[in-house]
């Protein structure tokens, strides 16, 4: 029903990988700038870079580290490698914790934290990769074995931030699937369509309330403040999305608050609260903060540019649900400045099958989708500075650490999924 979207999508695909056009994207200290045939070489935290952003596939963008041998501090990481067993330990820790006495209840809470089904696991990665890049060294003389047991138990309180925010992260799921009538999450039947709404709903209330146990804890009032807010702006988010006057649908300022109230905050959040634990000043925190912030905004929109050029089996949902939901985002959004008749249509909803044709054929005449990437791509910048404000250090396993963050913030730009 959507035959003008596919064919657009095919024939944009065709014309770009026959060259006809192609554009390079930089991403620089400044900012971005276009440069058709540019590549930019930098160096960032002791690692040069090569970025190659070109429109093969609407826009698609490469990105390459490459190797400097002349230090250790230049071989290429890979972000989830570098936690990999903190990743499977924390795997392990989960399953044990959403265990319930109720049988059906168990099985509930249980769905997404089975072998097979857990994700990407983007966002423990993440707050254990800023850990690392926190890291501060005790000063010596500081008898080793206490030294182990210190950093034995701040590795602990971390690690149990990644798990509390993961927990936190499925509970919205959970209850955005019910609000969303969703089908599909993570390539399998949302569990809304699997065991109901109703136990959905008390699913991710039991995951909301084992995250409030595990924080508590912490004993850190501070931290439960931070993550408490992001509850709250759960909620917030979810409820500007639903409720929303005319203005409201065409404002890319309310698009923006929305998307910060429902991703990046609990990103943000988290890795303040990462920093906080370890000790570090206000300037640091602040910094985490923001290298939070800006990727979590960088990943929703690549997520909604995503919705209208992914397909259903790479995001493992259904492909165009926002547009279907009724739902404005920042494409649309950019297409509606270069066609104010597009207003008319996303003011009438998205009800019937010709008006998201319509939005869909304005969408693509548009430059809807590669501005929403420049925006992301501003996002992603931002980021990385944030990680190279950060105190200087000569930490080998700090400074890789470091690097993995910018590595996994320049993937949030490629990814498929």
């Amino acid at each position: 029903m959507y035959w003008r979207w596919a064919l657009r999508i095919l024939s944009v695909n065709a014309t770009l990988h026959g060259r006809s056009a192609q554009r390079f994207y930089c991403t620089t200290r400044s900012g971005i700038f276009r440069n058709p045939a540019t590549i930019c070489q930098k160096s960032v935290l002791g690692c040069r870079e090569t970025f190659s952003w070109c429109s093969h596939g609407l826009h698609d963008i490469r990105y390459h580290v490459q190797e400097d041998t002349t230090s250790a501090f230049e071989e290429p990481v890979d972000p989830f490698s570098l936690v990999s067993d903190e990743l499977s330990a924390i795997a392990n820790r989960l399953r044990s914790m959403v265990i319930a006495e109720v049988p059906k209840l168990a099985q509930a809470a249980e769905y997404f934290f089975k072998m097979g089904v857990e994700g990407k696991r983007f966002r423990p990665t993440v707050l254990l990769l800023m850990s690392k890049a926190l890291h501060i060294p005790i000063p010596q003389p500081t008898a080793d074995r206490v030294f182990c047991s210190l950093k034995k138990e701040l590795d602990a309180r971390q690690q149990r931030i990644a798990e509390i925010t993961e927990m936190i992260h499925v509970a919205s799921l959970l209850h955005d699937d019910v609000l969303d009538d969703a089908e599909t999450r993570r390539g399998i039947g949302s569990l809304n369509m699997v065991m109901g709404n109703k136990l959905s709903v008390l699913a991710g209330d039991f995951l909301l309330s084992r995250a409030c146990v595990a924080l508590a804890k912490l004993k850190n009032t501070e931290v439960v403040s931070l993550l408490a807010t992001v509850v709250e702006h759960l909620v917030n988010g979810e409820t500007m999305q639903m409720t929303n006057s005319l203005e409201q649908r065409r404002s890319m300022e309310y698009y923006l608050q929305k998307t910060f109230y429902k991703t990046a905050s609990l990103i943000a959040n988290s890795c303040k609260s990462i920093a906080l634990l370890a000790g570090q000043s206000a300037e640091v925190a602040l910094l985490a903060y923001s290298y939070g912030r800006n990727l979590g905004m960088a990943y929703q929109l690549i997520d909604d540019v995503l919705d209208f050029t992914g397909t259903s089996i790479s995001l493992g949902k259904g492909s165009l649900s926002d547009i279907n939901q009724n739902i404005v985002t920042a494409p649309i959004l950019f297409a509606m400045e270069e066609f104010p008749q597009l207003r008319e249509v996303v003011d009438r909803g998205f009800g019937n099958h010709s008006d998201v044709d319509i939005a869909l054929e304005y969408l693509f005449k548009s430059r809807g989708i590669e501005r929403t990437r420049e925006l992301a791509a501003e996002h992603a910048d931002n980021a990385v500075k944030a990680i190279e404000a950060l105190p200087q250090t000569d930490d080998e396993d700090v400074m890789r650490s470091r690097r993995a963050l910018v590595v996994l913030t320049r993937r949030v730009m490629t990814r498929t999924k």
